[in-house]
């Protein structure tokens, strides 16, 4: 840790992550610089190392017994484990071994120790999940009725409040065990099998005998990491681990006063990546007391729908504003287009695996290996469009929050969202959107100006009126008003008359149902996110956005004959001579003659004199819509000319200035 964070009154600690980029360092011992590669194989020889010590850690203790005795956060005396993993398995006697004829220092086990303890103390949840959808198997895995829901939501641990999709998810997986093997599976244990470990250094776990990191004191852009590497694949001794100094060039997401936290180390491609974590105040966020909010409806074609309501002293709600909306029409096509592309891929890769069946064969082994890179090359192109895409659509509602002065932005939850029953296509689209990216952005960006990002229940958004909670009628177009559609949507109750697009009234009755539920607000035990959970039917009765009055217009009766206006904003010809220029085959400005007292008629036809446009080239582009003297351009047209004195200058062209 870097420094000592310090915070004011009304602001609180929030704990963020930037990626860096390790790009050389120095042995210490020897004072030579490390290239990337270099950097890269000594780090990944560490990392090799931790990977084998967790993997064989967990493999040992891979069962429900084990992680029930870790889950339950008492050791054998009774006294409560730490928080830090390694710390808990050191407190159960939980150790790990290095291979034989390697010798490592405490700080590498304590991170063997880490990410073990973290890979099983996450399994629980899948553990309790898993067992009760095995315990409430249903009579048709592909349809619960109501009471199978009943009873599978209450042997789930906070199943009350889990999304179907989840459950209906960890069945399907379940049955294609029972598919392959004739029997339903066990456990999770057995469902998943061991996981596998990914390369990498969980610095954290560590103290300053193996790595330290501090801020330069010139440059708070950058700091320097200290660490411990070993300079052979299988160290012998501690003579063959050496310090590495790294200099980091902090990200600018990072502030200058951000208390720096060791990072956690990957090596992909060839480079070493760093995960650093930082602290930093920030501003509190209210959970209750918001008068003004930023509703969010989340779309297809239309990605976004956001807007802001106002709710006044005596309880009545107004929109300020029409709202806006976030179109990413390319990129979702983009997006689309890799998705089609990477299930090309796969169906060969599948293929080519059918056609091997364990055979040998050089060709066929050729060709899927060349197959596999270019499915990771595709997954990776999706997966960075999709979190420039989440960064961008969180960053604009952010805006619009700030913007609007809003306190509060109110989420539509849509977790339990199932695509089905809307065709092939628009069901894989609906189920590829990156929603849960957009959230965890939003609430990050949200969090550095103190706006709470809330979550409220997708019910009946979209089906009743923002001013009257009638049920709508939708329509495909507002000039189409007979033909049924979803786009358009019309107030029946013929004292609201309220129309307009579906999505706009979404954000309305979203912002207005969080503004009438935000005492109901509670906070998430499992990712630490604000939910608005149920939906009140006294409250949601007072959830409606009253029209706001323009008061009393200007009279814009007609008093006398209506003023000709001429349709063109700008005079036909220049009203003043352009330098003079040498003359060729290219075409010229128009250049026209000074102003004189009377007014200059309209060309007859396109090609006259000097008067009103110069030569035409013979060759090339000629506009066919741009009428004579225009300009450039059919739309181009010059400005209204100020005339002044023209002051006489030394030189022997012209001047305008």
């Amino acid at each position: 840790m870097s420094g000592k964070l310090r915070l004011a009154e009304g602001e609180m600690a929030r704990t963020a992550c930037a990626r860096a980029l390790l790009r050389v360092g120095v042995d210490e011992e020897t004072g030579e610089v490390l290239s990337p590669a270099v950097l890269a194989q000594r780090v990944g020889w560490c990392a090799d190392l931790v990977a084998g010590m967790a993997a064989a850690l967990i493999g040992a203790h891979w069962n429900s017994v084990d992680v029930q005795v870790l889950a339950s956060g008492v050791d054998a005396g009774g006294r409560r484990l730490p928080s830090n993993a390694w710390m808990a398995l050191r407190r159960l006697g939980w150790t790990a071994t290095t291979p034989q004829g390697v010798r490592v220092n405490d700080r590498i086990i304590r991170m063997a120790l880490e990410q073990a303890g973290r890979a099983l103390r996450s399994v629980k949840w899948r553990a309790d999940l898993t067992a009760g959808v095995l315990a409430t198997w249903p009579a048709d895995p592909r349809k619960r009725t109501p009471a199978e829901w009943d009873q599978v939501r209450a042997s789930i641990p906070g199943g009350e409040c889990l999304p179907a999709s989840i459950i209906k998810s960890r069945t399907r997986q379940a049955g294609t065990f029972a598919k392959v093997n004739g029997r339903l599976p066990v456990d999770v244990f057995e469902l998943e099998g061991v996981p596998r470990i990914g390369r990498m250094l969980l610095l954290a776990a560590c103290d300053r005998q193996q790595a330290t990191i501090e801020r330069s004191d010139t440059d708070p852009g950058r700091a320097l990491l200290r660490l411990q590497l070993p300079t052979r694949p299988d160290p012998r001794g501690y003579r063959d681990w050496t310090w590495v100094a790294c200099r980091i060039t902090l990200p600018p997401t990072v502030p200058a006063a951000a208390v720096l936290h060791l990072p956690t180390l990957r090596v992909t491609d060839g480079t070493v990546r760093a995960d650093l974590a930082y602290t930093h105040p920030v501003p509190k966020a209210a959970r209750t007391g918001h008068t003004v909010a930023v509703g969010v409806d989340w779309g297809l074609n239309t990605l976004l729908s956001a807007g802001a309501l106002r709710l006044g002293k005596d309880g009545r709600i107004t929109a300020l504003g029409a709202g806006g909306q976030f179109r990413a029409p390319g990129v979702l096509a983009k997006q689309h287009r890799l998705r089609r592309h990477s299930e090309r891929l796969h169906a060969k890769a599948d293929q080519y695996a059918r056609l091997l069946g364990g055979r040998p064969d050089e060709h066929v082994s050729a060709k899927h290996e060349v197959l596999a890179g270019e499915i990771r090359h595709v997954s990776a192109r999706r997966q960075n469009l999709n979190d420039a895409l989440a960064w961008a659509a969180a960053r604009w509602t952010v805006d619009q929050a700030i913007a609007a002065r809003a306190t509060v932005i109110y989420l539509e939850d849509l977790r339990s969202l199932e695509a089905k029953g809307m065709g092939h296509s628009l069901n894989t689209r609906l189920s590829q959107q990156v929603r849960g990216k957009i959230s965890d952005r939003m609430r990050h960006l949200a969090a550095e100006h103190g706006i709470a990002v809330v979550t409220v229940p997708a019910r009946n958004t979209s089906k009743h009126c923002p001013q009257c909670l009638t049920p709508l009628r939708h329509r495909k177009a507002p000039d189409k008003r007979t033909v049924a559609g979803w786009k358009w949507a019309i107030c029946p109750d013929q004292s609201c008359r309220w129309q307009g697009d579906r999505d706009h009234g979404a954000w309305r009755r979203i912002a207005a149902r969080g503004l009438t539920h935000q005492a109901k607000t509670v906070t998430d035990k499992t990712t630490g996110a604000l939910v608005i959970r149920t939906v009140v039917d006294e409250l949601e009765a007072s959830a409606v956005v009253t029209p706001s009055t323009t008061g009393s217009r200007r009279d814009r009766s007609k008093t006398g004959p209506t003023r000709h206006r001429t349709s063109r904003p700008a005079p036909r010809r220049r009203g003043a001579p352009s330098p003079t220029r040498p003359h060729g085959q290219a075409g010229k400005r128009p250049e026209g003659h000074a102003p004189t007292d009377r007014r200059l008629p309209r060309a007859a036809h396109r090609h006259q004199g000097v008067n009103t446009i110069s030569t035409p080239t013979t060759t090339g582009h000629r506009p066919r819509g741009a009428a004579l003297g225009a300009g450039f351009h059919l739309h181009a047209h010059a400005s209204p000319p100020r005339w002044e004195t023209i002051p006489e200058t030394p030189s022997d062209s012209g001047s305008l200035s």
